[in-house]
């Protein structure tokens, strides 16, 4: 990170967590502009602070970054609170694991599959 002058040199920590989350978005963002979906790109947050990094459209798709290689259940609490509220079409954990994985209606998705279901049309259509 030329800006800071900090470097990211494990995959761990908040400064990763932060640019992680960061990538997503962006790739999030070039997909919507580059088909040209104008899908509303937002986030979600209780007043008890439960938040969900990013809610696509009007609630269809919710995602959640973790830059961890293991998503626990503790993770998964904001996720669950969007669900039992709006009930999305789809709940996501975007994340480093290896496999994919799925907890209740929470699909836990390593970033790499995430991204190549994005840009094949399986996230948002």
């Amino acid at each position: 990170m030329i800006l800071t002058k900090r470097k990211i040199e494990e995959e761990k920590g908040e400064l990763f967590g932060k640019a992680f989350e960061h990538f997503i978005f962006m790739e999030i963002a070039a997909y919507n502009s580059y088909k040209e979906l104008h899908y509303d790109i937002n986030f979600w947050r209780t007043k008890s602070g439960l938040e969900v990094d990013f809610i696509l459209g009007r609630g269809e798709v919710a995602i959640e970054v973790k830059g961890t290689i293991y998503v626990r259940k503790k993770d998964l609490l904001p996720l669950a609170a969007f669900i039992e509220e709006y009930s999305p079409r789809k709940a996501l954990v975007v994340c480093n694991e290896r496999e994919k994985r799925i907890h209740e209606r929470i699909e836990i998705v390593p970033y790499t599959k995430f991204l190549s279901d994005l840009w094949e049309g399986k996230i948002i259509y």
